[in-house]
């Protein structure tokens, strides 16, 4: 059974377009590997500009996979270079029962 996960980004000064773009190889990359579904990536902007994702892992063992995959840490390092990760509780929108975010994709 696959794991849904809500990831947040917030991106560094300057580093929107460069952000989006990591976030849109994300999980075809992870898809590659095995480790993501093919359940639909869901991409949006908060109001404060923090990049939320929504995607599937393909399991609990994928998850630690991910942890040993050199192409991953790459990946992360990429993210890291244009963001910090975010907690969905940070953002406005998290508050509201119904959170309303613009689509990316």
């Amino acid at each position: 059974m696959g794991i849904i996960v809500i990831s947040s980004y917030k991106p560094k000064a300057g580093k929107d377009a460069e952000l989006l773009e990591v976030v849109k190889s994300h999980v075809p990359i992870l898809r590659e590997l095995g480790l993501a579904t093919e359940r639909p990536v869901q991409i949006m902007r908060s109001a404060n500009g923090t990049i939320v994702e929504v995607f599937e892992w393909t399991s609990p063992d994928a998850i630690k996979k991910a942890h040993e995959t050199p192409r991953v840490h790459e990946m992360w390092k990429e993210f890291e270079a244009v963001c910090e990760y975010e907690s969905l509780s940070n953002l406005d929108e998290s508050k509201h029962p119904f959170s309303e975010f613009t689509p990316l994709n």
